[in-house]
C-alpha cells in the first residue's frame, strides 16, 4: 500500500521559513519523480516545485528564490526548504510521487499539510 505522509505544516509570520517533509512507503522511491503542489481556497492546485529521479529541479516562478526542493533517497523522503514566506502563499501543500511506465502513469498524493503565513 502506497502512502505519503506530508509533515511540517504550521502557522508561521510573513518573512518566516518553514521545511515540509514527505515520508513514502510502498513504492520503490529512487525512481518515482517527486513533487509539491498547493491549493489555496477557492483556487486551483498549483505545482510549487519538483526533483526528478535524478535530482533535478524546477520551480514555479512564484517561489524561485525563496523555495528549495530536495530529496533523501535513503529515508525516501522529499523535503521543501520554504523561505521569505509571503500571505499569498498560505494554503494546503501536497506531495506528489509519479512515475511512467510504458505509457502508465503511476502517481499518488499524500493528504496534505497546512501552511498559514498570517501575523
Amino acid at each position: 500500500q502506497v502512502q505519503l505522509v506530508e509533515s511540517g505544516g504550521g502557522l508561521v509570520q510573513p518573512g518566516g521559513s518553514l521545511r515540509l517533509s514527505c515520508a513514502a512507503s510502498g513504492i520503490t522511491f529512487s525512481l518515482y519523480a517527486m513533487g509539491w503542489y498547493r491549493q489555496a481556497p477557492g483556487k486551483q492546485r498549483e505545482l510549487v516545485a519538483a526533483i526528478t529521479s535524478g535530482g533535478e529541479t524546477d520551480y514555479a516562478d512564484f517561489v524561485k528564490g525563496r523555495f528549495t526542493i530536495s530529496r533523501d533517497n535513503t529515508k525516501d523522503t522529499v523535503y521543501l526548504q520554504m523561505n521569505s514566506l509571503k500571505p499569498e502563499d498560505t494554503a494546503v501543500y501536497y506531495c506528489n510521487a509519479d512515475l511512467l511506465v510504458k505509457g502508465t502513469d503511476y502517481a499518488y498524493w499524500g493528504p496534505g499539510t497546512q501552511v498559514t503565513v498570517s501575523s
